[in-house]
């Protein structure tokens, strides 16, 4: 390696640090939020974070942040100590707290409307009675952004909850000493907070139906005797946690009484929907283009056709044929409602809408419909999109970037040596680091980036809004921070690592979603050939048929 080499590798070094430390700071600003009156409790934290920042930031010639940490050390000299954050501070604080986000996210992250996600936004609480079981949960929570503490005694857990409620709590049942004294906790825990905290139970002794029962009836959400390894709870974490918040349904309403549909757009906007209206039958086609609903709502009877003929032209497109649709009408003979059901309707409402009635009926038929596209797009082992939605995906993005000239990247990425991993530790714990890397993957990218299985060990990235360098950049961190993983194997643990090929869309008619995947295929058949565990973006030299190029494929 270079000097120049050296020098280029240090200098991303120390840019880690300084954004590591920045989302320090990030956090603890999340923390004094979620404390309310109690915030002096983390003001000296907070200003020590900050401090720290701004001495990183300034040895590491990073002016941005340095800037940033410095707004917020001279705003902090106004909060006086042992008092809570004076009213007059939060929206200077806030907008501070803004420039350092601004700061830290990725440069192509402008168009976004929304900041990445940094950490999750409450902790996730552990009480076990193995401390050296607590401390390797916390080191492999922090990897995938969850913001975790240990508790040693029930007192010190109902002071923190009291304080911060937790997204999750993993209790072991005997913790604080006897039998069913982590039960007993939980159930005057849970007596303070008006919602449940939801809890994953395990046991060492005892998986009685009794005990089962206790658990469950005080909010326990898992049960695991015995004991399961860090991998699997690591899961079932992140199943109780809020991470991945829950879209709102889309609905397209067709009424052509403009009164009535109002009303229906007041009704599912109050339950939390994104409502669209239309009120002539003949902009459906576009709607449904525009709009892209979950859920279509039509009326029975409208000037120049009936809503049954509406439901049969919108089944005669395939990517809208297993959407629900929902009839409203007055007609009260059933063997006509059943009639309209059979053309391509799945339920029927009769008006006066009844707006619990309505909102029931969407969120039933949603759930069911969600379900169904999931089990045909997502990967039933990792949750992530499979190999043909995924190319979907990337043509819907190149197709948006067309339009707005916005840089796309897509990304190929293989585990390396997996086969040996599946023959030294067998297929479950294979199956295991597939999916701790789709978690990995889910933490640290932004819900607008795509993530697919493509196949085996093969998994694919598309990102939007991104440029080349920013891709491999990002990409980079992920993989050098996956290469640091423990991955649990019963008494044994061992890591493992990825390498990965990146293309980007140069804007031409002729790149396609195919010209990419072929692109990023050759990156990655590169990076492998390169000694694997490293990320290499696509070049002319790649861009040659793969016969072209001496070797075969390396795995």
């Amino acid at each position: 390696m270079n000097d120049e080499s050296q020098k280029d590798k240090l200098r991303k070094h120390f840019a880690r640090r300084v954004t590591t430390q920045a989302r320090v700071v990030l956090d603890g600003w999340q923390k004094i939020g979620d404390a309310g009156v109690e915030s002096a409790l983390f003001r000296t934290d907070f200003e020590m974070a900050t401090d720290k920042l701004v001495r990183y930031a300034q040895r590491f010639e990073m002016n941005d942040h340095a800037s940033a940490g410095q707004q917020l050390a001279e705003l902090l000299t106004q909060w006086p100590e042992n008092e809570g954050l004076p009213k007059a501070l939060i929206d200077p604080l806030n907008a501070a707290i803004d420039a350092l986000s601004r700061t830290t996210q990725r440069r192509t992250d402008h168009y976004e409307s929304d900041n990445p996600r940094l950490y999750r936004r409450t902790p996730v609480y552990i009480a076990l009675t193995k401390p050296d079981i607590a401390g390797r949960l916390i080191k492999q929570l922090e990897f995938f952004g969850f913001r975790a503490c240990a508790f040693d005694n029930a007192d010190a857990l109902m002071a923190a909850c009291a304080l911060n409620k937790p997204e999750t709590i993993l209790m072991d049942i005997g913790f604080g000493g006897d039998s069913h004294s982590g039960i007993e906790t939980v159930e005057r825990l849970q007596e303070r907070h008006e919602t449940p905290i939801p809890i994953i139970f395990i046991s060492y002794e005892d998986g009685s139906i009794e005990t089962r029962l206790r658990a469950s009836r005080c909010g326990g959400e898992e049960y695991f005797y015995p004991a399961v390894d860090p991998g699997q709870l690591i899961e079932k974490i992140e199943t109780y946690t809020h991470g991945n918040t829950v879209e709102p349904y889309r609905v397209l309403v067709l009424d052509d009484s403009r009164a009535q549909a109002k009303f229906m757009e007041m009704v599912l906007r109050k339950a939390g929907m994104t409502a669209h209206i239309i009120t002539d039958p003949m902009q459906i086609i576009h709607a449904l283009e525009q709009f892209c609903p979950e859920i279509i709502i039509l009326d029975m009877y409208m000037p120049g056709c009936t809503g049954m003929e509406i439901a049969r032209v919108i089944r005669q497109q395939d990517r809208f044929h297993s959407v629900p649709i929902i009839y409203l009408s007055a007609e009260d003979d059933v063997s006509k409602q059943l009639h309209a059901m059979s053309l391509g309707g799945d339920d029927f409402l009769t008006k006066p809408i009844d707006p619990k009635h309505l909102v029931a009926t969407i969120h039933n038929r949603g759930r069911r419909a969600r379900s169904l596209l999931a089990l045909m797009i997502r990967d039933s082992l990792t949750g992530l999109y499979n190999h043909t939605h995924t190319l979907n995906l990337l043509e819907q993005e190149i197709s948006k970037a067309k339009q707005t000239r916005h840089p796309l990247c897509f990304a190929m990425m293989d585990i390396d040596y997996f086969k040996k991993v599946n023959d030294t530790y067998g297929h479950p714990i294979g199956d295991r680091v597939l999916r701790s890397l789709s978690m990995f993957l889910k933490q640290r990218l932004r819900k607008t980036d795509h993530i697919g299985r493509y196949g085996g060990e093969e998994f694919a990235i598309i990102l939007p809004d991104t440029h080349e360098s920013d891709a491999l950049a990002l990409l980079n961190e992920i993989r050098e921070r996956f290469s640091e993983l423990q991955q649990p194997a019963g008494g044994h643990e061992f890591r493992v690592t990825f390498s990965c090929g990146i293309a980007s869309w140069n804007g031409s008619p002729m790149d396609n979603a195919q010209s990419l995947c072929e692109r990023a295929d050759r990156a990655l058949y590169q990076a492998k050939a390169d000694g694997r565990n490293t990320v290499v973006p696509a070049t002319l030299e790649h861009d040659l048929p793969l016969a072209a190029q001496a070797g075969s494929r390396v795995t």
